[in-house]
């Protein structure tokens, strides 16, 4: 395939990235709206860059048990949760690959059928590529994988942080994702923790995700209470119904910067050539001078 074709692939990759995002194949909303809530207001977006890295201050951890308290960022203007998207320590080349466990509430029936929503074959290459990562993970992905969450959950090179329970929207519009109102947010946080927690995960953090990436300043209010860092990302992977891991690799490698978080998912269903994009993405950055690290260690920089 020549490197046209390949651009062509990986930019038809990123416009289904939408679908995925609400919920890896469980609807379909206005593309452009929720890209406009995902980067948030003027106002999230200002506490987002105002929000100073507090790597000393006290982490909510959620997860009693967990080996160490990571870092999380201080609140921003009014308390509001802060939101990182990528290093403030951009001359290190270091990288966090990030992977969405996508799973809604309502997807249970279609896992019984015998959809996947796993990739045990993902996390094994990232095992043997000894490649540290945040696993991104749905409460309703970990009730339906209990064994597969401790897994990851109790294996260092791992750390799992909140993707909701319900992968519902925290704000609306959102790819026609249902959206919950603020306590109804603030309560499906809770309820994805103590689905970890109920599983055996320890190697907990307390980051989250919005489900399809969408914010707004309501939605940074609600989960105040929460302290919990809002993590989102500056490199889309477009691995969302790719069907050419080679474009989807070529996309991650064009994008990469020092201190970058990028996204992709852990779900087979929706995003099937995620683990051979890997193993062609990991020695490459490697081959470049990139060490990769979990959002954990980019917070703490």
């Amino acid at each position: 395939m020549t490197n046209s074709v390949r651009k062509v692939a990986a930019a038809a990759a990123t416009a289904v990235l939408g679908a995925a995002l609400a919920g890896c194949g469980g609807g379909a909303g206005a593309p452009d709206a929720g890209r406009e809530a995902r980067m948030g207001t003027p106002a999230a977006s200002a506490s987002a860059s105002t929000s100073a890295s507090a790597a000393g201050a006290p982490a909510a951890s959620p997860q009693a048990g967990a080996p160490a308290k990571p870092p999380t960022m201080a609140p921003g203007p009014n308390g509001l949760t802060p939101v990182f998207e990528r290093a403030k320590q951009q001359t290190d080349k270091t990288v966090a690959l990030t992977f969405d466990a996508d799973m809604t509430s309502d997807q249970g029936p279609r896992a019984a059928d015998g959809e996947h929503f796993d990739n045990p074959a993902l996390i094994s290459t990232l095992r043997t590529l000894k490649v540290p990562s945040t696993i991104f993970m749905t409460g309703r992905w970990a009730e339906e994988y209990p064994d597969q969450a401790k897994s990851i959950g109790t294996d260092p090179n791992f750390e799992i942080a909140n993707h909701s329970y319900s992968h519902h929207a925290f704000t609306s519009p959102c790819y026609g994702l249902p959206a919950l109102d603020g306590a109804a947010a603030r309560a499906d946080v809770d309820r994805a923790f103590a689905a970890f927690k109920q599983a055996g995960a320890v190697n907990t953090v307390p980051y989250f995700r919005f489900p399809g990436g969408c914010y707004d300043d309501k939605a940074l209010r609600a989960l105040s209470t929460a302290k919990v860092t809002a993590v989102q990302w500056d490199v889309v992977s477009g691995d969302a119904f790719a069907k050419d891991p080679v474009a989807v690799a070529e996309q991650v490698l064009d994008g990469v910067k020092p201190g970058s978080v990028v996204v992709m998912h852990c779900t087979r269903s929706a995003a099937p050539v995620t683990e051979e994009a890997v193993r062609r993405i990991v020695p490459e950055l490697r081959k470049r001078g990139y060490r990769f690290v979990k959002v954990s260690e980019l917070i703490g920089k």
